[in-house]
């Protein structure tokens, strides 16, 4: 049961995320040569799905849905992310950094004593990103801090560390 609402809220945001247009001032190489809506895998935690719709050429918010094999469960995840510095610019990529906020929902259901439980918390995540200029890839790495709150008696709330790393196809 609570894995097809998870089902059901992960198509929402993909609809949700593919329904919003990009600034259509922006004359950016997102939007001229690579698309603003990419979608890719993710390996990390979690280890699934990942979608990232980019808003103007430095701010885009990206999402991911998938298995957390560390905490063991369902976990779904959204950020606003920011492209404030570029470290490389090269005629073939360009290596930006990014940082922003998000929130975080998982279904812990194994490793926990056998207890299903849900957790909600906010993220800051930051990461780089290895942006393809000639072919519509990006390649990305990160890292999040989670403060969440776990609604289980006697849990509470703790603070919870993702990475991961993926690949993403821009239409």
């Amino acid at each position: 049961m609570r894995f097809a609402l998870a089902r059901v809220v992960a198509a929402a945001i993909v609809v949700l995320a593919a329904s919003v247009r990009a600034d259509p001032g922006d004359d950016s190489a997102h939007g001229a040569d690579k698309g603003t809506l990419g979608v890719g895998l993710m390996l990390g935690e979690p280890t699934g799905l990942t979608a990232k719709l980019y808003l103007k050429d430095d701010q885009a918010i990206q999402a991911a849905v998938g298995s957390a094999l560390i905490g063991g469960g369902f976990q779904l995840h959204g950020d606003y992310v920011f492209h404030p510095y570029i470290l490389q610019s090269r005629p073939s990529f360009v290596l930006p950094v990014y940082v922003g906020p998000g929130v975080r929902l998982i279904d812990y259901t194994s490793g926990r004593g056998g207890d299903s439980a849900f957790a909600f918390g906010v993220r800051a995540v930051g990461g780089m990103l290895f942006d393809f200029k000639n072919v519509p890839l990006d390649a990305f790495i990160e890292v999040a801090g989670v403060l969440e709150y776990e609604f289980r008696d006697g849990a509470g709330a703790g603070i919870k560390l993702n990475a991961g790393a993926g690949v993403r196809y821009y239409f």
